[in-house]
């Protein structure tokens, strides 16, 4: 289990983000937020998770290694991430299985979950993160 940096999201940051990416009124009107069922303005799913994969990223956990995702699974927003909020992101490890058609990368198995300031479970979810094989050669001769 790894823990990575953590981030505080600002009111300003939820509203640019939600207008550009996710323009619900509760994401972008504090008005409209306050009458909805959240009862105030909160962030948007997609950006926190945004936030904690740039915190993924900057903490060097792929370390350059990374060659994409298929895609992520099982995606669960358990609780609103509100103005103020910090969050940590944290990924474990739950497999690591070797390519069977090329010498130059494995599938590394990971589960994410991202908690506020209260520890308080926001995110989570799974994915299989394609990750270059350390001394392996590529399908080019390449050392990987």
């Amino acid at each position: 289990v790894v823990e990575f940096g953590s981030a505080t999201v600002s009111e300003a940051d939820i509203i640019a983000f939600a207008r550009a990416y996710d323009p619900q009124p509760f994401h972008i009107d504090k008005a409209a937020a306050a009458k909805s069922q959240f009862g105030g303005l909160i962030a948007s799913g997609l950006q926190v998770m945004a936030v904690t994969f740039a915190s993924l990223i900057e903490a060097g956990f792929l370390r350059g290694g990374g060659m994409g995702s298929p895609g992520l699974d099982e995606v669960r927003w358990w609780k609103p991430v509100r103005p103020g909020d910090t969050i940590l992101m944290q990924a474990r490890v739950t497999e690591i299985k070797p390519s069977e058609t090329r010498a130059d990368r494995g599938y590394v198995t990971l589960i994410f979950e991202v908690f506020n300031q209260k520890r308080e479970r926001v995110v989570s979810y799974s994915c299989v993160e394609i990750i270059k094989r350390r001394g392996a050669v590529n399908s080019r001769g390449a050392a990987a």
